[in-house]
């Protein structure tokens, strides 16, 4: 008891998870009272097959996220701090735009099948409406963790490495169960890296430049945007 007392004083900014509670309470009135007017659905979506196997990664997506959230918390406040921002002002963006313009799309398969795959997809479609889809947060989520995990200190190359890959996989799956047209995740792609430049990009690029560093090429520029740490956050 004693110890998690002490976790708990030396990690108080945990609390403010609970800007996740009023974003929640948005997201389902959204869901419970916006009928779509758009309708997304591309002729490249009628190409993309829907491959069961990939709800595995859509499903992974809320542990990723959670474990995001905890591992930089324990890590660093600056990291957490910058991920809250991405993610909850990311979500809040979100939320405005599909009041704005109510979009949905039409591309769900009926599914027959009776394996645990199919069962687990169609109990998704259940409690997943096929609205409030663009941009996606998914997308925007998964590659707001990777960023932060991959700007993070404590975290090493081959955790890096499998990070990207969730991420990817995760983006992928949108696509593949057939919860997202290719444009959500598009538009959920740019809506991150509108927010990754002021919290990593331009940052990592000053943080560089402090050291009195000079750029060589274009592509060093990149690099250090994605990823520049010398030292921990904290």
């Amino acid at each position: 008891m004693n110890r998690v007392k002490k976790f708990i004083r030396g990690h108080s900014h945990f609390y403010l998870l609970f800007i996740f509670v009023p974003l929640l309470m948005w997201f389902s009135y959204c869901e419970k009272n916006i009928v779509p007017e758009y309708i997304l659905h591309t002729a490249l979506d009628n190409k993309i097959p829907f491959i069961k196997v990939f709800i595995i990664p859509y499903v992974i997506w809320y542990f990723y996220v959670a474990f995001g959230l905890i591992y930089t918390g324990i890590n660093s406040k600056e990291a957490f701090y910058r991920l809250l921002i991405f993610i909850s002002g990311g979500m809040a963006v979100c939320y405005i735009l599909y009041m704005l313009f109510p979009n949905g799309q039409d591309l769900r398969p009926d599914i027959t099948e009776t394996d645990m795959l199919s069962r687990a997809i169609k109990f998704l479609y259940t409690i997943d409406t096929p609205t409030n889809v663009c941009p996606s947060i998914h997308v925007f989520n998964s590659i707001g963790v990777d960023a932060a995990l991959r700007n993070l200190y404590a975290f090493s190359n081959n955790k890096k490495k499998i990070s990207f890959f969730l991420m990817i996989s995760i983006c992928l799956s949108t696509i593949f169960v057939k919860q997202h047209s290719i444009i959500d995740v598009i538009y959920g792609t740019l809506l991150a890296a509108i927010f990754y430049i002021p919290l990593y990009a331009i940052p990592n690029i000053k943080l560089y430049k402090s050291y009195n560093k000079k750029f060589y090429s274009l592509l060093d520029i990149f690099k250090i945007a994605v990823n520049y740490k010398p030292f921990p956050y904290d």
